[in-house]
Protein backbone atom coordinates (compact mmCIF):
# COMPACT_ATOMS: atom_id res chain seq x y z
CA UNK A 1 0.00 0.00 0.00
CA UNK A 2 1.51 3.84 -0.95
CA UNK A 3 2.36 5.55 2.15
CA UNK A 4 4.05 8.23 0.62
CA UNK A 5 3.63 10.30 -2.98
CA UNK A 6 6.96 12.13 -4.20
CA UNK A 7 5.97 14.21 -7.69
CA UNK A 8 8.44 15.95 -9.85
CA UNK A 9 7.14 19.14 -10.80
CA UNK A 10 7.62 20.66 -14.88
CA UNK A 11 5.39 18.51 -16.96
CA UNK A 12 3.43 16.83 -13.80
CA UNK A 13 2.27 19.52 -11.54
CA UNK A 14 3.41 22.18 -13.92
CA UNK A 15 3.02 23.08 -17.12
CA UNK A 16 6.49 22.98 -18.81
CA UNK A 17 5.81 26.46 -20.88
CA UNK A 18 5.73 28.04 -17.21
CA UNK A 19 9.20 27.36 -16.47
CA UNK A 20 10.53 27.16 -19.75
CA UNK A 21 8.75 30.88 -20.83
CA UNK A 22 7.79 32.46 -17.76
CA UNK A 23 10.45 31.68 -14.89
CA UNK A 24 13.91 30.81 -16.65
CA UNK A 25 13.02 34.14 -19.22
CA UNK A 26 12.29 36.56 -16.00
CA UNK A 27 15.72 35.26 -14.04
CA UNK A 28 17.79 35.69 -17.65
CA UNK A 29 16.20 39.53 -18.01
CA UNK A 30 16.87 40.22 -13.98
CA UNK A 31 20.20 38.84 -13.52
CA UNK A 32 22.57 41.43 -14.92
CA UNK A 33 20.31 44.12 -12.88
CA UNK A 34 19.79 41.90 -9.62
CA UNK A 35 23.81 41.47 -9.52
CA UNK A 36 24.57 44.88 -9.84
CA UNK A 37 22.12 45.72 -7.12
CA UNK A 38 22.05 43.19 -4.92
CA UNK A 39 25.21 41.50 -5.04
CA UNK A 40 26.78 42.31 -1.64
CA UNK A 41 24.35 41.11 0.35
CA UNK A 42 26.02 37.84 2.38
CA UNK A 43 23.52 35.43 0.87
CA UNK A 44 23.93 36.72 -2.98
CA UNK A 45 27.32 37.06 -2.67
CA UNK A 46 27.82 33.65 -0.91
CA UNK A 47 26.35 32.40 -4.22
CA UNK A 48 28.01 34.21 -6.38
CA UNK A 49 31.44 33.15 -4.76
CA UNK A 50 30.15 29.62 -5.38
CA UNK A 51 29.00 29.77 -8.83
CA UNK A 52 32.87 31.21 -9.61
CA UNK A 53 34.14 27.82 -7.58
CA UNK A 54 32.06 25.95 -10.45
CA UNK A 55 33.72 27.75 -13.33
CA UNK A 56 36.93 27.37 -11.78
CA UNK A 57 38.12 31.20 -13.14
CA UNK A 58 38.71 34.29 -11.21
CA UNK A 59 35.73 35.75 -12.99
CA UNK A 60 34.70 39.35 -11.92
CA UNK A 61 30.81 39.92 -11.22
CA UNK A 62 30.39 41.01 -15.36
CA UNK A 63 32.26 38.06 -16.45
CA UNK A 64 30.05 35.71 -13.90
CA UNK A 65 26.88 37.13 -15.21
CA UNK A 66 27.72 36.42 -18.94
CA UNK A 67 29.10 32.39 -17.47
CA UNK A 68 26.03 32.19 -15.76
CA UNK A 69 23.10 33.20 -18.41
CA UNK A 70 25.35 30.82 -20.56
CA UNK A 71 24.46 28.33 -17.75
CA UNK A 72 20.97 29.32 -18.15
CA UNK A 73 20.85 28.95 -21.95
CA UNK A 74 22.58 25.01 -21.29
CA UNK A 75 19.92 24.69 -18.34
CA UNK A 76 22.48 23.65 -16.41
CA UNK A 77 21.52 21.93 -13.05
CA UNK A 78 24.09 23.35 -10.94
CA UNK A 79 23.35 24.71 -6.87
CA UNK A 80 24.61 28.19 -7.06
CA UNK A 81 22.74 29.06 -10.57
CA UNK A 82 19.62 27.95 -9.24
CA UNK A 83 20.33 29.70 -5.71
CA UNK A 84 20.41 33.09 -7.75
CA UNK A 85 17.14 32.13 -9.67
CA UNK A 86 15.35 31.00 -6.60
CA UNK A 87 15.72 34.80 -5.00
CA UNK A 88 15.18 36.30 -8.11
CA UNK A 89 11.91 34.54 -8.71
CA UNK A 90 10.92 35.16 -4.99
CA UNK A 91 11.00 38.85 -6.10
CA UNK A 92 8.82 38.03 -9.25
CA UNK A 93 5.90 36.28 -7.66
CA UNK A 94 5.94 38.73 -4.42
CA UNK A 95 5.65 41.98 -7.04
CA UNK A 96 2.90 40.38 -8.74
CA UNK A 97 4.86 39.73 -11.70
CA UNK A 98 3.56 36.36 -12.11
CA UNK A 99 1.74 32.94 -10.21
CA UNK A 100 3.04 29.57 -9.47
CA UNK A 101 1.33 27.36 -12.64
CA UNK A 102 -0.26 24.18 -11.30
CA UNK A 103 -2.83 21.99 -13.37
CA UNK A 104 -6.34 22.34 -12.19
CA UNK A 105 -6.62 18.79 -11.09
CA UNK A 106 -3.57 19.28 -8.63
CA UNK A 107 -4.85 20.61 -5.80
CA UNK A 108 -8.19 18.94 -6.10
CA UNK A 109 -6.27 15.18 -5.43
CA UNK A 110 -3.26 16.71 -3.32
CA UNK A 111 -5.93 17.62 -0.71
CA UNK A 112 -7.40 14.53 -1.28
CA UNK A 113 -4.30 12.01 -0.56
CA UNK A 114 -3.91 14.04 1.64
CA UNK A 115 -7.09 13.35 3.68
CA UNK A 116 -6.36 10.10 3.26
CA UNK A 117 -2.97 10.41 5.12
CA UNK A 118 -1.09 10.14 2.55
CA UNK A 119 2.62 12.31 3.24
CA UNK A 120 2.99 14.03 0.14
CA UNK A 121 6.87 15.41 -1.44
CA UNK A 122 8.03 17.06 -3.98
CA UNK A 123 10.99 16.40 -5.98
CA UNK A 124 12.51 18.69 -8.39
CA UNK A 125 15.81 19.83 -10.01
CA UNK A 126 14.80 23.20 -9.36
CA UNK A 127 16.08 24.41 -5.65
CA UNK A 128 13.68 23.78 -2.74
CA UNK A 129 13.17 27.52 -2.31
CA UNK A 130 12.17 28.06 -5.68
CA UNK A 131 9.69 24.68 -5.54
CA UNK A 132 8.16 26.17 -2.52
CA UNK A 133 7.84 29.63 -3.77
CA UNK A 134 6.02 28.46 -6.95
CA UNK A 135 3.44 26.00 -4.60
CA UNK A 136 2.75 29.22 -2.21
CA UNK A 137 1.86 31.55 -5.30
CA UNK A 138 -0.59 29.48 -7.16
CA UNK A 139 -4.21 30.78 -8.20
CA UNK A 140 -5.49 28.03 -6.22
CA UNK A 141 -3.57 29.52 -3.09
CA UNK A 142 -1.05 28.41 -0.89
CA UNK A 143 -0.61 25.01 -1.29
CA UNK A 144 3.00 24.24 0.85
CA UNK A 145 1.28 22.88 3.79
CA UNK A 146 -0.14 19.91 2.33
CA UNK A 147 3.42 18.67 1.75
CA UNK A 148 5.97 17.43 4.19
CA UNK A 149 9.51 17.97 2.35
CA UNK A 150 10.84 18.92 -0.64
CA UNK A 151 13.78 17.38 -2.43
CA UNK A 152 16.50 19.19 -5.20
CA UNK A 153 19.53 18.02 -6.77
CA UNK A 154 21.16 18.21 -3.33
CA UNK A 155 19.85 14.60 -2.67
CA UNK A 156 21.40 13.41 -6.33
CA UNK A 157 20.75 13.83 -9.88
CA UNK A 158 17.22 13.38 -10.87
CA UNK A 159 18.67 10.02 -13.41
CA UNK A 160 20.48 8.50 -10.53
CA UNK A 161 18.70 5.31 -8.91
CA UNK A 162 20.87 6.05 -5.28
CA UNK A 163 18.45 9.42 -5.34
CA UNK A 164 15.61 7.82 -5.22
CA UNK A 165 16.99 5.30 -2.39
CA UNK A 166 18.35 8.38 -0.81
CA UNK A 167 14.89 10.01 -0.27
CA UNK A 168 13.27 6.66 0.42
CA UNK A 169 16.04 6.30 3.17
CA UNK A 170 14.92 10.00 4.34
CA UNK A 171 11.35 9.01 4.31
CA UNK A 172 11.68 5.94 6.56
CA UNK A 173 9.45 3.69 4.47
CA UNK A 174 9.92 0.49 2.15
CA UNK A 175 10.74 1.86 -1.19
CA UNK A 176 7.53 -0.34 -2.29
CA UNK A 177 5.31 2.31 -0.17
CA UNK A 178 6.35 5.10 -2.35
CA UNK A 179 5.00 6.55 -5.61
CA UNK A 180 6.85 8.79 -7.95
CA UNK A 181 4.93 10.68 -10.18
CA UNK A 182 7.05 12.30 -13.21
CA UNK A 183 7.03 12.74 -16.99
CA UNK A 184 10.61 11.59 -17.83
CA UNK A 185 10.94 8.39 -18.60
CA UNK A 186 14.21 8.13 -16.93
CA UNK A 187 13.44 9.55 -13.80
CA UNK A 188 10.71 6.93 -13.82
CA UNK A 189 13.47 4.15 -14.57
CA UNK A 190 15.88 5.18 -11.94
CA UNK A 191 13.04 5.23 -9.28
CA UNK A 192 12.06 2.14 -10.44
CA UNK A 193 15.01 0.57 -9.99
CA UNK A 194 15.31 1.73 -6.49
CA UNK A 195 12.38 0.14 -6.08
CA UNK A 196 9.54 2.80 -6.06
CA UNK A 197 6.09 2.77 -7.49
CA UNK A 198 6.01 4.92 -10.67
CA UNK A 199 3.22 6.55 -12.36
CA UNK A 200 4.23 8.25 -16.16
CA UNK A 201 1.92 11.52 -16.47
CA UNK A 202 1.11 12.45 -20.49
CA UNK A 203 -0.67 15.46 -20.28
CA UNK A 204 0.12 16.19 -24.21
CA UNK A 205 2.34 19.27 -23.76
CA UNK A 206 5.70 19.28 -25.27
CA UNK A 207 7.26 16.69 -26.37
CA UNK A 208 6.11 13.08 -26.63
CA UNK A 209 6.67 11.15 -23.95
CA UNK A 210 7.83 7.85 -23.92
CA UNK A 211 6.65 6.15 -20.77
CA UNK A 212 7.84 2.78 -21.08
CA UNK A 213 6.59 0.35 -18.69
CA UNK A 214 5.55 2.86 -16.52
CA UNK A 215 1.67 3.05 -15.97
CA UNK A 216 0.26 6.14 -17.69
CA UNK A 217 -1.97 8.83 -16.30
CA UNK A 218 -3.23 11.83 -18.13
CA UNK A 219 -4.12 14.19 -15.05
CA UNK A 220 -3.82 13.63 -11.24
CA UNK A 221 -7.09 12.43 -11.70
CA UNK A 222 -5.60 9.25 -12.92
CA UNK A 223 -3.27 8.24 -10.67
CA UNK A 224 -4.75 6.03 -7.81
CA UNK A 225 -2.68 5.23 -4.93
Amino acid sequence: MVQAIVTDIEGTTSSLSFVKEVLFPYAARELPGFVRAHGQRPEVRQLLDEARQVAGEALDDGQLVATLLRWMEEDRKIGPLKGLQGLMWEAGYRQGDFQGHVYEDVPRRLREWKERGLRLYVYSSGSVHAQTLLFSHTRFGDLTPLFSGYFDTGVGGKKETASYAAIVRELGLPAAQVLFLSDVRVELDAAAAAGLRTVCLVRGEGPEVDPGPHPVARSFDDVHP
